[in-house]
């Protein structure tokens, strides 16, 4: 199924739509259950606005491919947090997923004023204005792997958690199909299958119960394997800014000896944009700063345009003390070939008390 078919299939379904500013127009009541196609549910940016009660035709879908209903959407939930085992689809990349457990993190959002202050962040020496943090409700997902090959191109879901060796800390390993999500990127949906997400940790972690709601309940292992895992898997603090409609948020990770942060970019306008180069500076309390430059970002230069509005990435850095700090600018490049720098919000690089000082060495 094609992209923009899926598209209009969700927002159909949905009779609602995540809009960037003003509504085009008023959501439709619902008018009872609505479903969600398996093929809406693979590698979709954010829903088209489309007109009140327009539903998917068979014009819209590829010869030979035949949709298939995988649930039913519920209402998002504006308050509170979604539980162990609620099923979702992400709101900007598409993917389906489960919830496994929630973080509690401190966002640092510029785009934001608040005139209280529960704690307060600032990068070292260049200059960034002082921001509040504020408790905002991150969740450790599983990642449907049919919708993985989908948006391998806009978000890299084997690269986004990483635990260590306990035989070895220094060593560490990816969990491919295991991302964070952003409460507001939550679009829940229920569903009567026993086994609706295809991962090789579901049935390790999950299990069917029909007397609960969700009917997915944790397991032990579950709840020990985060326990274990608890150092490298926490979600402390989150870092956001827009520049130019580009926001970019950065989400760092202590890694025991080394840090690695996961940023994802996204465009809040109608107007492609290519990314083009990234200047990152790096303090370390050492007394040293690093510059790096380069072409684009792990390889890639993303296109960032309305149908696919965003991209998301990880990468890690050695310091050569306990802490330090980071902050940059991407490049994009317009249309007509006009450029602009997009500021990457600073953030602290600190180490936990208990682990030991990373070794020396910048490694990108």
């Amino acid at each position: 199924m094609s992209g923009c078919a899926a598209r209009r299939y969700v927002a159909a379904a949905l009779g609602r739509c995540r809009v960037r500013g003003p509504p085009l127009w008023e959501p439709t009541p619902p008018r009872g259950p609505r479903t969600l196609s398996a093929g809406a549910a693979a590698a979709l940016p954010p829903p088209l606005l489309l007109p009140p009660r327009r539903h998917l035709s068979s014009r819209n879908r590829p010869e030979g491919k035949v949709l298939e209903t995988v649930g039913v959407f519920e209402a998002p939930k504006q308050h509170g947090k979604y539980e162990t085992g609620q099923l979702f689809l992400h709101s900007v990349f598409g993917y389906r997923g489960i919830v496994l457990f929630p973080w509690q993190a401190r966002l640092y959002d510029r785009d934001v004023a608040s005139p209280v202050t529960e704690k307060s962040e600032n990068a070292a020496g260049h200059g960034s204005k002082e921001v509040k943090g504020k408790t905002h409700t991150y969740y450790q997902v599983l990642i449907d792997a049919r919708d993985c090959p989908h948006i391998s191109q806009r978000s890299q879901t084997e690269a986004v958690t990483f635990l260590a060796n306990h035989d070895d800390s220094r060593a560490l390993y990816a969990i491919p199909g295991l991302d964070y999500v952003s409460h507001e990127d939550i679009l829940p949906y229920s569903s009567t299958d026993q086994v609706p997400i295809q991962h090789e940790l579901f049935e390790r972690f999950l299990m069917y119960d029909q007397t609960k709601v969700p009917p997915f309940v944790a397991r032990d292992t579950l709840c020990a394997w985060q326990e274990k895992n608890h150092p490298w898997l926490e979600l402390s603090d989150v870092h956001r800014e827009t520049t130019e409609n580009i926001r970019v948020t950065v989400i760092p990770f202590y890694m025991g000896m080394r840090w690695r942060y996961c940023i994802r970019l996204e465009n809040l306008d109608s107007e492609v944009v290519q990314l083009r180069e990234r200047h990152w500076r790096i303090f370390s309390l050492s007394g040293t700063l690093e510059t790096v430059r380069g072409r684009g970002v792990v390889g890639r230069e993303p296109v960032l345009s309305k149908e696919q509005p965003a991209f998301q990435y990880s990468s890690h850095v050695s310091l050569q003390a306990s802490s330090g700090h980071m902050w940059g600018t991407f490049r994009f490049e317009r249309p007509d070939g006009s450029h602009f720098d997009v500021r990457i919000p600073p953030f602290s690089l600190e180490s936990n008390k208990d682990e030991k000082t990373p070794p020396s060495g910048l490694h990108w």
